[in-house]
């Protein structure tokens, strides 16, 4: 049994099921990683704000930190040694007491349609029901018949919605219902027509930043290219400056010791869009950043006004 100063490490996450799900991947990767037994990980389950609420957008109440600011405080207390995080939720600038070590590889970073076949297939005026803005903006690119409603919860409670008629459509990550056993779910939309969130399908493995030894243990677990790609997408979302209101998709595929990278940005109403793609060396994160501030420079005043604060 591996053991911090007597006792097993402390995994903190968020309560969800897809959370807890994406925990125990992380649990185990570790214990085949040192040879650990079962008793050598406590997972930690942390209720977040975003968790309790549940009737506004992030943008609204807080963005993105209201995933992680409880989990940051339990790091910072000593209450746990790592946090684990789905990376696209995580903010792109973080505490530099805090540092992610490490990420599980990749999976699927494709949004998945539930409740028909295609965006074309939804019937004219159709309900689609999400919580992003990316995702809102693109499907109003493509059909602006559609009526996007707001639709929070994690994927057991919006396709519970579903099911109750709520809307009749909606959109989650092809990674989340994959982890939750539900593969078979929903209709996988190709990047080539819809672009997934920056991070979409990582799983990051946040300590302290002062922490040499679960530095060391984390990087056992590390999967290279998944980092490298994901910290691309970071830094060019990073660049952009913008907020949980702007909508802003980018995937970022190691191939050889070169990043493939495509993005496109949106007004809120889908009816501007921009897009481009890149090719830099693995570990560059100045080109992504560039990248991020010529596409801004060459966009519609309706897409650069929801990234004021770019660097």
């Amino acid at each position: 049994m591996a053991l911090l100063l007597s006792r097993p490490l402390r995994l903190g996450t968020r309560g969800s099921p897809l959370a807890l799900a994406q925990a125990r991947l992380v649990a185990t990767a570790l214990r085949i990683a040192h040879g650990w037994d079962e008793e050598a990980i406590e997972i930690i389950p942390i209720t977040t704000s975003g968790d309790v609420i549940q009737d506004r957008p992030l943008a609204e109440v807080g963005g993105k930190a209201l995933w992680t600011k409880e989990l940051d405080r339990a790091l910072h207390d000593g209450r746990t040694d790592i946090s684990v995080h789905s990376m696209k939720d995580v903010e792109t600038i973080r505490p530099e007491s805090l540092a992610i070590a490490a990420m599980l590889k990749r999976a699927d970073p494709r949004d998945r349609l539930i409740g028909a076949d295609s965006l074309a297939a939804l019937p004219d005026g159709a309900r689609l029901g999400t919580s992003s803005p990316r995702r809102e903006a693109q499907v109003r690119a493509r059909r602006p018949d559609v009526q996007v409603r707001l639709l929070r919860g994690n994927v057991q409670t919006r396709l519970a919605k579903l099911e109750r008629n709520e809307v009749d459509a909606t959109l989650l990550a092809a990674a989340g219902l994959d982890r939750l056993g539900r593969g078979e779910t929903g209709s996988a939309i190709e990047p080539e027509a819809m672009l997934p969130a920056p991070a979409q399908g990582a799983v990051g493995i946040e300590c302290r930043a002062g922490d040499v030894r679960v530095t060391a243990l984390l990087a056992a677990i590390d999967h290279a290219d998944t980092h490298a790609a994901v910290a691309a997408e970071r830094a060019f979302t990073l660049a952009l400056g913008g907020t949980c209101h702007s909508p802003v998709a980018a995937l970022a595929l190691v191939e050889g010791d070169e990043i493939a990278f495509r993005c496109e940005l949106f007004s809120e109403d889908g009816a501007d869009h921009i897009a481009d793609t890149a090719r830099f060396a693995v570990g560059d994160l100045v080109a992504p950043a560039d990248l991020a501030r010529a596409l801004l420079d060459r966009a519609s005043p309706a897409i650069r006004k929801l990234f004021e604060g770019a660097a």
